[in-house]
């Protein structure tokens, strides 16, 4: 009898073998969980979100004062008290509205509190945009610019509030409306561009380093200290180099108040704004909004990670 030998079939080697894992995934079309979007991308994902910071940011401000007994009231009390404040020690004690009537200064102080308010504010919510939201980022995914932009925004309805005791107190001190008063709606356009994105670098910034939270606070008022919001700049340093006052009113909050206050108060004309006011306040918003979104949006896979 023969013996028929049979020889087991060669192994065909798999389509994949050789591969890397960069290379399977790029033939099988997976990509990085949280992985950074391209920039355009990444700017339609937040158009696409819109309705969601515009409903995030009215909650909050509805929730923001819903444990005191005045509830939304305070989102006018607040500045309000605060302006008082600074006007019995500035106003009446330190005289700090030397060369001003009193017709001008006291509105001209008010326009101040709440336009540094509205900066101020929009700054400590990016702080704590992402640090103080982690659940929602762990949670969801959606574009984590989202955060900064709709506290910002919460920051802006807060101040379209007080603009209504704004505007009393200018008419009530003798600035009646006028059409320099329509010069009202850019100035603000301008802010929150700037303030948006001065809460997306705090945003990322935050994110990293929670202290960071601790340290804004003493930032911000000495900000507020050099940017003339209890006094005129050019009147208070009058005495002092020139370059000094020069570079407090080109400080983007000092530029904002003034032209607030330009528009608002019939005694401060235009001989108190620095040159070319118009064109350094929109390069400041410009590059704070594009310069901020671009810095917070290449740390976007990092945030709410660790």
């Amino acid at each position: 009898m023969s013996q028929v030998l049979h020889t087991p079939p060669r192994a065909q080697a798999a389509p994949d073998d050789g591969l890397t894992a960069a290379e399977l995934a790029a033939k099988y079309g997976l990509t990085v969980s949280g992985a950074r979007p391209s920039l355009a991308r990444y700017v339609r994902q937040l158009w696409g979100r819109r309705h969601f910071i515009v409903a995030f940011s009215q909650a909050k401000l509805t929730a923001q004062y819903s444990q005191a007994r005045l509830g939304q009231l305070w989102q006018v009390a607040t500045p309000l008290l605060n302006a008082l404040m600074y006007f019995l020690i500035f106003g009446l004690i330190l005289e700090a509205d030397r060369g001003m009537e009193r017709e001008v200064y006291i509105p001209f102080l008010v326009t101040g509190v709440f336009v540094f308010t509205f900066t101020q504010s929009s700054v400590m919510a990016g702080v704590r945009a992402i640090s103080g939201n982690l659940g929602l980022v762990r949670a969801l995914h959606f574009p984590r610019a989202a955060l900064p932009v709709s506290f910002s925004l919460q920051q802006l309805q807060q101040l379209l509030f007080s603009m209504v005791v704004l505007f009393a107190v200018a008419v009530g001190f003798g600035s009646y409306p006028r059409l320099s008063w329509l010069l009202i709606v850019p100035v603000l356009v301008l802010q929150f561009l700037f303030n948006t994105g001065l809460a997306l670098v705090m945003a990322r910034l935050g994110a990293k380093t929670p202290d960071l939270a601790q340290l804004m606070p003493f930032a911000l008022r000495t900000w507020m200290y050099a940017s003339g919001v209890m006094f005129s700049i050019p009147v208070m340093l009058k005495d002092h180099p020139g370059w000094i006052a020069d570079v407090l009113q080109w400080n983007p909050a000092a530029l904002y108040m003034d032209l607030m206050r330009f528009a608002l108060i019939d005694g401060y004309g235009a001989g108190n704004l620095p040159p070319h006011v118009w064109a350094v306040a929109a390069g400041w918003a410009v590059l704070a909004a594009v310069g901020g979104f671009v810095y917070f949006w290449k740390a976007e896979e990092r945030y709410g990670r660790g």
